[in-house]
């Protein structure tokens, strides 16, 4: 029994041990497999292919075009013929003011236009023997007009005459004693001694001008010349203001007289009497006068015109016309221009974003009203740093994710970049703009947009990862095992994709090893 129990027990120590080393070994060996598969290489191969330059930014879409419209006029909102969201097309008329008085003022314009060409196709045309023939009838009747107006000038000085002598013989024959003299006097005191004298004077003149008036109407008739009834009617008006003057110097004595009140009425009806008759005289000469001179122009312009009809049209009278013709025709483009500033015509295809112009409001000029984005054409604008600018051209093709659809990727290209600097918070970055290369229904405007921009690619080209490169004070260099030891070979890079490889352009050969310094 003791002997079992020792054996057992000698069995069960042999086996533990045996067990132990076994784990050791299974242990030992899963161990040195495991570090043998997950220890990278020391080494790394010079490969040959593509690669490809990025820079990466954020940037938001917006419409490739977005205009804000208001009218050019101010007046009363007369129609709107689109709501907010509405589509509009290019050239459509969005809101109007009220155009009614402009449209008649080129109504007229128009016609001043339609008369302006005839009369320039007749004088193209030359004047027609019926056209003289009634030019030459206007200004015979002219002239019969003017002469008749000259013969009734001694009708109407004569009577003018009469109504003159009236007033100042008649009315005003109690105001004077020895008034027919050269020495008449006033026939009462007055405390306006000026006034008195003047009258007196006034008196005498006035005795003078009536016989000189008298006898020249002796010696002028109907058919006198008219050089002589010109002079009468010149001489009838000058006399006449003369007794206005004289009646005016009595009409300030009375103020200061020493007469009844009855007595003072009296004349002071005398002299209103003979104002009266004196007005409506200096009225009729003088209304012949300016009907004379009036018809001389109207004789000058008929002998003009029959001149102008027996010459025939000059190349300068043509020319003048000519020129009228187009004033007339810039007045109507002047007033079309007035018409369409009184509209709002959508400049570009796209959506109305903002409708302000109410029917009935008053519209100020330059007030802004309208807006339109372009519909389904986007762009996204972007900043790019100052460091990564110069790598940026015109054309370069854009790789670009959008936060409002995850896994998808659209394809774009710059096709702008703003000379000018931007600065937020002295940072300096470029304003570049992408353009979609194929036009896509679900982009919105203000999409926040991840852009990768491909600024070069290179084929066929030495590559190394970014990690293997030692770089120093005295350049790039990769480490590479000659006879047993480590030495630092010179190398020139080129551009670096955005995986951390880099362009190899000189110092290494495809398929070298280089040590793999990112390890160590």
């Amino acid at each position: 029994m003791k002997k079992f129990y020792s054996w057992i027990m000698s069995f069960g120590k042999t086996k533990v041990a045996i067990t132990a080393a076994a784990l050791i070994i299974v242990v030992g060996g899963a161990f040195a497999i495991f570090h043998k598969s997950s220890s990278p290489s020391t080494l790394i191969t010079v490969t040959q292919g593509s690669i490809t330059e990025t820079v990466s930014v954020t940037g938001n879409t917006t419409p490739m075009q977005s205009v804000a419209l208001a009218f050019q006029n101010s007046g009363t909102v007369a129609s709107t013929n689109f709501a907010v969201g509405d589509t509009v097309a290019a050239g459509q008329v969005v809101a109007s003011l009220n155009a009614d008085s402009i449209y008649a003022q080129l109504k007229q314009a128009q016609a001043n236009v339609d008369a302006a060409q005839a009369t320039l196709e007749g004088l193209q045309a030359g004047s027609r023997p019926e056209d003289i023939a009634a030019s030459q009838a206007a200004l015979d009747q002219a002239n019969q007009d003017l002469l008749n107006m000259y013969g009734s000038i001694n009708n109407s000085s004569s009577d003018a005459y009469a109504k003159a002598t009236d007033a100042v013989r008649t009315q005003l024959s109690v105001f004077f004693t020895n008034g027919d003299t050269s020495n008449p006097q006033l026939t009462f005191q007055t405390t306006n001694s000026q006034a008195a004298i003047s009258a007196n004077t006034d008196r005498a003149e006035v005795t003078t001008a009536l016989s000189a008036w008298q006898s020249e109407l002796d010696t002028v008739s109907a058919s006198s010349s008219q050089s002589n009834l010109s002079t009468l009617l010149t001489n009838g008006v000058s006399t006449l203001s003369t007794v206005r003057t004289l009646l005016s110097d009595v009409s300030n004595a009375l103020n200061g007289a020493s007469l009844s009140s009855a007595t003072l009425a009296s004349y002071k009806t005398d002299v209103t009497t003979a104002l009266g008759e004196v007005n409506i005289a200096s009225t009729n000469l003088t209304t012949a006068s300016q009907n004379i001179a009036s018809q001389q122009a109207v004789v000058a312009e008929a002998q003009a015109n029959l001149a102008l009809k027996q010459a025939g049209s000059t190349p300068q009278s043509i020319a003048s016309q000519q020129a009228t013709v187009e004033a007339a025709q810039a007045n109507v483009e002047s007033i079309q221009a007035n018409i369409a500033n009184t509209q709002i015509v959508a400049p570009i295809s796209g959506v109305i974003t903002q409708m302000d112009a109410k029917v009935g409001q008053i519209a100020s000029p330059g007030t802004t009203l309208v807006s339109i984005i372009s519909a389904n054409a986007y762009e996204v604008d972007a900043y790019v740093p100052e460091t990564d600018i110069g790598k940026v051209a015109v054309g370069n093709p854009v790789d670009m994710t959008f936060d409002a659809f995850p896994g998808e990727t659209f394809a774009g290209t710059v096709f702008y970049i703003d000379p000018a600097q931007t600065i937020t918070q002295g940072v300096v970055d470029y304003k570049v703009k992408v353009s979609f290369t194929t036009v896509d229904p679900r982009i919105k405007s203000g999409l926040t947009a991840n852009l990768n921009i491909k600024t070069q690619q290179k084929n066929n080209v030495l590559i190394l990862p970014q990690y293997a490169i030692l770089q120093t004070d005295q350049g790039n260099f990769v480490e590479v095992l000659k006879n047993g030891k480590v030495e630092n070979d010179p190398v020139t890079l080129g551009i670096q994709d955005e995986q951390g490889n880099v362009e190899i352009t000189s110092g290494v050969t495809a398929g070298e090893q280089v040590e793999n310094i990112g390890l160590k």
